[in-house]
C-alpha cells in the first residue's frame, strides 16, 4: 500500500517527511547527533507507516496494573483471546485483533508475535462487525510493569499506534507514573488520544460523575485538552458498546492515521526546529566595510596613493609600495567582521562559518596577493609637458624681445616699445602656460591617486569577499534552508 492511498494528506505528509529529510541532510554536523537520530527515527516510522497506506487503523490499549485493560480487550473483541489474571504479568508479548483481513505487513511492522493475532470476523458473524472493518486493536503489556522489557515494547509501540486508548481504573487513575511519564509528553497529541474509566461498577453510582470530572480536571493540569473520557465496566458491559461505538467513528473517518503521522512529523519538526535560530543575521551583518578599511589601512593604501601622486607631479617620493598586513591586523579584522556576521546563529553554526572562512594567516596572504595586480606606475601628464614646454619657449620668445627692445632704446635712436610690449605679454603667457602645467600635474597626480584608492580597496574587497564573505555566506544560506524545511515539515 502506498502513501498515495492518504489522498491528498498522503502527499502533503511524504513532502513535509521528504523535508525533515533534507533538512537533515543539509543541517549535517551543525545539528546535535542526538537530535538527528529521534528525528530519523520518527521519520523512518512514519514513512513506513505512510508505506502501508491506511486501509487499517491501529489502536492501542495502555494500561497499568490491574486497570483491566486485557478484560476490555476482550469485551470490545467479544472473543477471550487475550490473557487476564495471573498470566497477564508475565508477558511481555503485544496481542492483536484485527477487524477485515489479516494485516500481515502492518502486524510484522508492529512486531506482534504470529501466535498473538487474531482475525476477529467469521462467516457466524455476518455483517455485525463490518462496522470495525479496519480496526487493529493492541492489547499492550502494562506501562507500569516491573519488568523494564514491558515498558521498552510499551515505548516502541505507542508511537506507532493511530490511537492511544488509555485505560485507567478507580484506584490509580491519578498515578504519577501515568501522568509525568507519559500523558504530559503528548500535549499536542489530544486528538489521537481517549481514556477509559474502567471498573466502574467499582465506584458506587453517586460518586461516579465526580470522578469522571476529576479524571478530567488531571487530563487539563497535564495540559491536555478535548481528550474524550469513557466510563465503562468491562467486566458487566457497561460503556462497552459506547466505546466500540467511538471505535466505529474512528474507523469511518479514515483520517485518523494521517493526522496522528502529521502530529509525529509536527513534533520531529519542532524538535528539529531547536538546532536553528528563528532568523538569520541581516544582511547588512555581511557588509565588509569596516574590515576593508582596518585591511587596507594596514597596507598603507593612503600612503601609497600619495606617494604615487607625487611621482606624477614629478616629485620623488619614497615608500612606493603596499606594506605587510600584520597577524594581528588580520586577525582583528576577521574577529569583528565574523561576530557581527554570525550574531544569532547557534553555536554549531557559527563554529562551522569560522571554521570555513579563512584563518588570518590565509587572509593575510589573500590580500597580499591581490594588491600585487594593482598598478603603480606614476605615469605623468602628456599635457603638462607639453605647457612646460611651451612655457620655456614662451620665455625664450620673451628675452628675445626684451634684448631687442632695450638694445633699440639704447642706441639712442628712441627706438618702438612694441619689442617690450610683446616680452611682456610673451613672459605673461609664459607664466600662465607654466602655472597651467602645474594645475595639470595636480589633477593628473589627484586622478592617479584616486584610482590606487580605488583599485587597492577593491583588490582588499575581493580578498574579504572570496576568503571570508563567500563561505560564510554559504553557512548562512545553508541555515536559511533547514530553517524553511523546518517550517515546511511543519505544515
Amino acid at each position: 500500500m502506498s502513501a498515495g492511498s492518504l489522498g491528498e494528506d498522503g502527499a502533503e505528509l511524504t513532502a513535509r517527511v521528504g523535508a525533515l529529510r533534507e533538512a537533515v541532510a543539509v543541517g549535517g554536523d551543525r545539528l546535535d547527533a542526538a537530535v538527528v537520530e529521534r528525528v530519523t527515527d520518527a521519520v523512518d516510522r512514519v514513512q513506513a507507516r505512510l508505506s502501508l497506506g491506511v486501509d487499517h487503523t491501529i489502536v492501542a490499549l495502555v494500561g497499568g496494573t490491574g486497570s483491566g485493560k486485557s478484560t476490555l480487550f476482550n469485551a470490545v473483541s467479544g472473543l477471550q483471546f487475550a490473557e487476564v489474571g495471573v498470566k497477564r504479568p508475565t508477558t511481555s508479548e503485544v496481542t492483536a485483533c484485527v477487524w477485515g483481513g489479516d494485516a500481515p505487513e502492518l502486524l510484522d511492522w508492529l512486531g506482534v508475535a504470529r501466535d498473538r493475532r487474531i482475525r476477529r470476523e467469521s462467516e457466524l458473524d455476518g455483517e455485525t462487525e463490518a462496522p470495525l472493518r479496519g480496526l487493529v486493536l493492541l492489547d499492550l503489556p502494562d506501562h507500569d510493569s516491573i519488568a523494564p522489557e514491558h515498558r521498552e515494547v510499551v515505548n516502541r509501540l505507542l508511537p506507532q499506534a493511530d490511537l492511544l486508548m488509555w485505560v485507567v481504573d478507580p484506584q490509580k487513575y491519578a498515578d504519577d507514573a501515568l501522568h509525568t511519564g507519559y500523558l504530559q509528553r503528548l500535549v499536542g497529541h489530544e486528538g489521537s488520544m481517549v481514556v477509559v474509566l474502567n471498573q466502574l461498577d467499582t465506584v458506587p453510582e453517586e460518586q461516579r460523575e465526580e470522578l469522571l470530572a476529576d479524571v478530567e480536571r488531571l487530563l487539563l493540569a497535564d495540559g491536555l485538552t478535548g481528550v474524550p473520557v469513557i466510563a465503562a465496566s468491562a467486566r458487566t458491559g457497561t460503556g462497552v458498546g459506547a466505546l466500540r461505538g467511538s471505535l466505529t467513528n474512528v474507523v469511518a473517518s479514515r483520517s485518523l492515521a494521517a493526522q496522528r503521522v502529521g502530529a509525529d512529523v509536527r513534533d520531529a519538526a519542532d524538535e528539529l526546529a531547536t538546532q536553528v535560530a528563528d532568523r538569520e543575521p541581516p544582511p547588512g551583518a555581511l557588509v565588509t566595510n569596516d574590515a576593508v578599511d582596518t585591511l587596507a589601512g594596514a597596507t598603507g593604501l593612503p600612503a601609497v596613493a600619495s606617494a604615487v601622486a607625487a611621482g606624477v607631479r614629478g616629485v620623488d617620493a619614497p615608500g612606493r609600495g603596499f606594506g605587510p598586513v600584520s597577524h594581528d591586523v588580520a586577525a582583528l579584522a576577521r574577529a569583528q567582521w565574523l561576530g557581527a556576521a554570525t550574531s544569532g546563529l547557534p553555536r554549531r553554526w557559527a563554529g562551522d562559518a569560522d571554521a570555513r572562512a579563512a584563518s588570518a594567516a590565509e587572509l593575510r596572504d589573500a590580500v597580499t596577493a591581490e594588491l600585487a595586480s594593482v598598478s603603480l606606475m606614476a605615469r605623468r601628464s602628456g599635457l603638462a609637458l607639453g605647457l612646460t614646454v611651451l612655457a620655456v619657449l614662451l620665455g625664450v620668445v620673451a628675452l628675445g624681445f626684451a634684448a631687442v627692445g632695450v638694445g633699440s632704446r639704447l642706441g639712442g635712436g628712441g627706438g618702438a616699445w612694441w619689442p617690450l610690449v610683446a616680452a611682456g605679454v610673451a613672459l605673461v603667457a609664459g607664466v600662465a602656460a607654466l602655472l597651467g602645467a602645474a594645475a595639470v600635474r595636480r589633477a593628473a597626480a589627484g586622478r592617479r591617486a584616486a584610482a590606487v584608492l580605488r583599485d587597492g580597496r577593491a583588490a582588499v574587497e575581493r580578498a574579504v569577499q572570496a576568503r571570508l564573505v563567500a563561505p560564510v555566506r554559504q553557512v548562512v544560506d545553508e541555515h536559511r534552508r533547514v530553517r524553511e524545511l523546518t517550517d515546511r515539515a511543519r505544515g
